[in-house]
């Protein structure tokens, strides 16, 4: 059990650990050589070059000017000087808005953490109920709810606060919504012309033997939205051309290496194994080999190119269709297609940058199942992480093991020395290996849960950051949480549990639950606070950076692409951010010990990453804010949560009296929660058909005389198709945009009736006549 001793190292260590992360970032970030890795999104932006620095040729990679070592803390105010709607304009709404959760934290927990310790804490204090309990506490658990004795009426202060935090909470919830909700919609006003305003992605285009995918959702649209309907793209199963590619661009950057090497030592050429990782197989001339590759990759991706371009059985049911007008776009997103709901499927499209054209080739009927079975393995594996969770609540628990297990204690203070240090070593594994330990075990969980929602065929990086994110506040809840109360609350009390009757069990389970703050309070100090000091030192891209500064680049753009500035990381950032609300809620009422080391998270964090934000971070698309409504729904959670463990908590302590007034309060959390996402939910998944008019006039009045055909033309390509073209020749290129001209526009149909093509193709003349449009009248008035 932590002391206040332990609590105490704790924060020392990690105090001691955020400093010297942030001097080091203050020093490295002065030196010319490290510009890029701390300042690369201006560099991408083009407003900022490489510090030049006349006189010795030290000067180019350190810098030696004293005077600016005196203002290393500068990047603080810096950072919070940029207004917000410039900040907007910078980074884009998405980090904008996602800075406002942390405020959203501020905001909440401020107040509440005054009001907690001005009331709850002396409440608990003046009580002695621990001390007459058969349970293992420490000094730091008479400041929470588990020092009120049984019946007492000491809970309506707690019941009293419960409610306030409530309604707190749920105002500061609505103005935030009503607030962000306003900004996506000024945004979506005010932005410039983007492809996905116009585009919608048709899915599940139902197979027709007569006709080809393009004639076929050319026709349908003419048919269906005849006055909107502008062009379109068909979606090619390109994934093993992209592979190709990206394996030649990696055989390209081991060649770069091995001629780089060579230029700077001619006495000798590079050789290189061809064996598995470069570590068997016969040695052969690296720059050779290499070059071979390349020119063996050139040929394969050509052939596959034109496979796939020729190939009808490439071309997936599946098109991004473009309007006229964004009103158009709207209405056809925003409606159902067809009798079949199955069928001729739309949503809005991505932006260009946010496609993951991957899971574009994955057959819309699969989807379902695949969803399945990521749902069972997500299962396995929350619960299957149970098991180190459980072994960091020992580190957390050493009392307990020892009292049980007494011969754990003997190979303890197997010596004078370590009985001697015993106190030291006692307080460094409660009060920071824990939390240390699961920040290791939740390290690799990211990655995990992003391959599955890959797996799962999301279409776009925002849905797959959001599916991640989902998930691991799922599991955070279940084994941080849960599984820290539950197995931290076995090990904390074993004598107890194994002494007492059946019917004891869970009254010392509802004393114990408020006693692992302490262990939160260590997690937050290694997760919040050195782990956000960790972030802006950008450890890990500075290493790689200069390893391929050193070892690849050549040419400016080389050190370009070596830079890696990195994004927001919605799927881990945010569900990190949530844990800390959940805590905050639970633990406000029941230990509000917790508030200020969550308060110091929320602050600190907000610091760095708009820092992070305005330097740093280049976020890989824009969605307008469309996670906003999961942060609010999470944050309800969270409330939620709160308001059943407390009646739960209160009901170990037989207050029959005061434990029923709690019932009302998660009624009308939820009740709130519905009014919010009627009111303003709509915002984030629907474009209002006003707004898009009024956009799309304004854009008639400014611009006349637009060519949005050539402008959406070929907005939807695959990339992997844009970057074959680059390492053609100017007369291969104009020979593949034939092809893929060709390929995309409607050829003459095939179909014996055209009585659903009321009008000719607006690219090929003869693909319907005019006359079929009487047939279509006659068809549809016959009885």
């Amino acid at each position: 059990m932590a002391t206040l001793q332990d609590i105490g190292l704790a924060a020392a260590i990690n105090i001691l650990s955020a400093i010297i992360f942030l001097v080091l970032f203050a020093i490295l970030r002065l030196q010319p050589m490290n510009d890029r890795v701390y300042f690369p999104k201006w560099y991408l932006k083009g407003l900022r070059d490489s510090p030049s620095r006349s006189g010795a040729f030290v000067r180019q990679f350190v810098n030696l000017d004293f005077r600016s070592y005196l203002r290393f803390l500068n990047w603080m105010p810096e950072a919070l000087k940029m207004p917000e709607l410039e900040l907007i304009d910078h980074a884009g709404l998405d980090s904008a808005v996602y800075l406002r959760i942390y405020l959203l934290g501020l905001k909440i927990f401020v107040p509440i953490t005054l009001l907690a310790w001005a009331i709850l804490v002396p409440v608990n204090w003046t009580n002695n109920m621990l001390d007459g309990d058969n349970v293992i506490f420490s000094s730091i658990d008479k400041l929470s709810v588990s020092n009120i004795p049984q019946r007492s009426h000491r809970f309506w202060a707690h019941i009293i606060m419960a409610y306030i935090f409530t309604f707190w909470t749920c105002y500061v919830l609505r103005k935030e919504y009503e607030t962000v909700a306003s900004m996506r919609l000024h945004f979506l006003a005010s932005v410039r012309r983007r492809p996905d305003q116009f585009t919608v992605l048709v899915r599940n285009v139902p197979p027709d033997p007569d006709e080809s995918v393009s004639e076929l959702v050319e026709h349908f649209f003419l048919v269906n939205h005849p006055d909107n309907y502008l062009i379109h793209q068909v979606v090619y199963n390109a994934n093993k051309l992209a592979k190709l590619v990206k394996e030649k661009k990696s055989k390209q950057n081991w060649l770069d290496y091995y001629e780089l090497k060579y230029s700077r030592n001619q006495s000798k050429r590079p050789v290189k194994k061809t064996g598995f990782l470069g570590l068997c197989g016969e040695k052969v001339d690296a720059i050779d080999f290499e070059t071979s590759e390349i020119k063996r990759l050139s040929k394969e991706i050509t052939e596959e190119r034109e496979r796939v371009i020729m190939d009808p059985k490439s071309i997936m049911p599946t098109a991004f269709v473009s309007f006229k007008s964004r009103w158009g776009a709207a209405v056809c997103a925003q409606t159902q297609q067809s009798r079949d709901p199955t069928a001729w499927v739309t949503e809005w499209a991505p932006e260009p940058r946010d496609v993951y054209w991957q899971n574009l080739a994955i057959p819309y009927v699969q989807l379902t199942i695949k969803r399945l079975i990521i749902a069972v393995a997500f299962f396995f594996l929350t619960f299957f992480f149970m098991i180190p969770i459980a072994f960091v609540q020992s580190l957390a628990n050493i009392e307990g093991i020892e009292k049980r297990f007494s011969f754990l204690k003997v190979i303890i203070e197997v010596n004078t020395l370590i009985n001697y240090c015993r106190p030291f070593i006692k307080s460094l594994i409660v009060g920071v290996l824990p939390g240390l330990a699961l920040k290791l075990f939740l390290m690799f969980l990211p990655a995990i849960l992003m391959l599955m929602s890959k797996f799962e065929g999301f279409i776009s990086i925002s849905s797959l950051e959001r599916r991640s994110a989902s998930r691991f506040y799922i599991f955070s809840f279940v084994n941080v949480f849960l599984g820290s109360i539950i197995a931290g609350t076995a090990f904390e009390q074993l004598n107890s549990f194994i002494k007492q009757s059946a019917n004891q069990i869970p009254k010392t389970i509802g004393v114990a639950i408020p006693m692992k703050a302490t262990f939160f309070i260590t997690y937050i100090m290694v997760d919040g606070w050195a782990g956000i000091a960790g972030e802006i030192l950008r450890l890990k891209p500075l290493i790689f950076y200069h390893l391929k500064n050193f070892f690849l680049v050549k040419t400016e753009k080389d050190r370009e692409e070596a830079m890696d500035p990195g994004s927001l990381g919605f799927n881990t950032g945010e569900p990190q951010i949530q844990l800390y609300f959940l805590l905050g809620l639970v633990y406000a009422v029941v230990t509000p010990l917790l508030l200020p080391f969550i308060l110091v998270f929320f602050g600190f964090a907000y610091l760095v990453f708009r820092h992070q934000i305005i330097n740093v971070y280049n976020q890989e698309y824009e969605s307008g804010a469309a996670f906003w409504p999961d942060v609010h729904g999470r944050v309800i959670t969270a409330l939620v949560i709160s308001q059943v463990l407390l009646m739960g908590l209160i009901g170990t302590k037989e207050a029959a009296q005061s434990a029923p007034f709690l019932i009302a309060l998660p009624i009308l959390t939820i009740a709130f929660h519905r009014f919010c996402k009627g009111r303003y939910e709509p915002a984030f998944i629907r474009y209002p058909l006003q707004e898009a008019m009024m956009k799309d006039t304004l854009e008639h009045a400014r611009e006349p005389n637009l060519n949005l055909k050539g402008y959406l033309q070929n907005a939807y390509i695959h990339p992997v198709f844009k970057a074959c073209n680059e390492d053609e020749d100017e007369d291969e290129d104009g020979e593949f945009n034939k092809n893929w001209g060709e390929e995309s526009i409607l050829v003459p149909t095939k179909r014996q009736s055209r009585r659903n093509t009321p009008v000719p193709s607006k690219v090929s003349a003869n693909s319907s006549p005019p006359s079929s449009l009487p047939d279509v009248v006659e068809e549809h008035t016959q009885p």
